[in-house]
């Protein structure tokens, strides 16, 4: 089998001129360098989360010892999120094509024969396994998210949490084994043969630096169509991108949502006016107040962004409204304001509850808005009132707030 030529075992099997041990190298050093930032931007996005803070956070339960670098999310600068998130999500994408071609390019080696020459060479052979399946994992299953199809067995957030860290033990494994040789092999003007130079390689059609050539450019390709949804002026050229393309509607709300009114079941008959009602509890009591008796308390403007964990923002919107500090004086807690709970009138979806910092709630630019850019919030922007903080993601801005309760959580 190993030497039948019509079988993949078969190292003739595998023809193509371009496999060779310069071009794996260059594919490896890039995505060495782009998978730790990858990597390290996942991490900082789930710390912004707060998940330590609250149960109702913590989208990945049980995470043990894998939490051991969480702290506590800071509200400066006001973009920390949006870039962390932006860099992640458009590097991510833009990666796609290096992978793969780093993929075809040592994809003999996986159906190399026997499967394990040695103790040493079966761990390697593991961990090469743990690396293809969990790069592919990792990058599906963060594709699929940002653009909103959750077709995956269970919640995105602890599936791409321990995938990511299944899959960046095997990558570390596989370049402390596989850097060295890696950069001996740029470092070459001549190529040694291996296991991935074809024994009877078939014509070129490409060099190898037009096949990276082409690789670079379905990258620059993907980046071009990604990015925009980072950027208001530059969203329609976001065509990959489900916050590309046009905003939805006119006026001071036209700007990007994630979640609509009709999708998170707000029912208008609790909204109005006349009815809706917000409770804000703590240790001095519990208060219920109308949006009236919020337009009475002094209002404060904030010009802060949105943006979310798939990868989207808007620019600096202009909220106006009640400072979260100061709702929390007026329940007792004067001066040095805790931790809150945010609850939202939303019927279904993640979410629904919230959890923030006492850093958070003391920021002055932490506001229950009311209006934005000059008029009141549309219902998909969360009227009759939402929490916007700064550098926060953005599911941590309820919307459609019904009740607050601050004390320790």
């Amino acid at each position: 089998m190993r030497d039948d030529p019509r079988l993949p075992t078969s190292p003739g099997f595998w023809r193509s001129p371009l496999r060779g041990p310069w071009f794996t190298s260059v594919l490896g050093v890039v995505l060495l360098v782009g998978i730790t930032v990858l990597f390290v931007t996942g991490l900082v996005s789930y710390a912004a989360y707060n998940p330590d803070l609250a149960p109702v956070n913590d989208k990945t339960p049980d995470k043990g010892i894998l939490g051991f670098y969480l702290f506590a999310w800071p509200t400066g600068p006001p973009w920390l999120y949006r870039l962390n998130q932006g860099v992640h999500v458009t590097l991510g994408i833009t990666l796609i094509p290096v992978l793969l071609a780093k993929l075809w390019s040592v994809v003999p080696r996986l159906f190399a024969l026997p499967p394990a020459r040695s103790l040493a060479h079966g761990l390697e052979r593991i961990s090469l396994l743990l690396l293809v399946g969990g790069g592919l994992f990792e990058f599906v299953t963060g594709v699929l998210n940002v653009q909103l199809n959750y077709v995956f067995p269970g919640s995105f957030y602890p599936l791409h949490f321990y995938g990511a860290w299944v899959f960046f033990a095997a990558f570390v494994a596989h370049a402390l084994l596989k850097m060295p040789t890696a950069l001996r092999n740029l470092r070459q003007p001549r190529e040694e043969r291996n296991d991935l130079v074809s024994p009877r390689p078939a014509e070129p059609t490409v060099s190898r630096r037009g096949a990276l050539g082409f690789v670079g450019g379905g990258s620059l390709l993907l980046f071009a169509t990604t990015v925009g949804q980072n950027f208001d002026a530059l969203r329609r050229t976001a065509l990959l991108a489900p916050h590309g393309g046009a905003e939805p509607g006119g006026g001071p709300n036209g700007f990007q949502i994630n979640k609509t009114a009709a999708y998170a079941g707000i029912d208008t008959a609790e909204t109005g006016e006349d009815v809706w009602r917000l409770v804000v509890a703590g240790r001095a009591g519990t208060v219920r107040l109308g949006r009236a008796d919020l337009l009475r308390l002094p209002l404060h403007s904030s010009a802060l962004p949105i943006a979310c964990v798939e990868g989207w923002s808007t620019s600096d919107q202009w909220w106006r409204g009640v400072r979260l500090r100061d709702l929390a004086a007026l329940v007792g807690h004067e001066g040095d304001p805790p931790d809150v709970l945010v609850e939202s009138l939303q019927r279904h979806g993640a979410f629904r509850r919230a959890a923030l910092r006492a850093n958070q709630v003391a920021d002055p630019r932490s506001l229950l808005a009311l209006y934005v850019n000059g008029e009141d919030l549309s219902p998909d922007h969360g009227y009759p009132a939402r929490v916007i903080v700064p550098a926060a993601p953005g599911v941590l801005n309820t919307k459609w707030v019904a009740r607050m309760t601050f004390g320790d959580l």
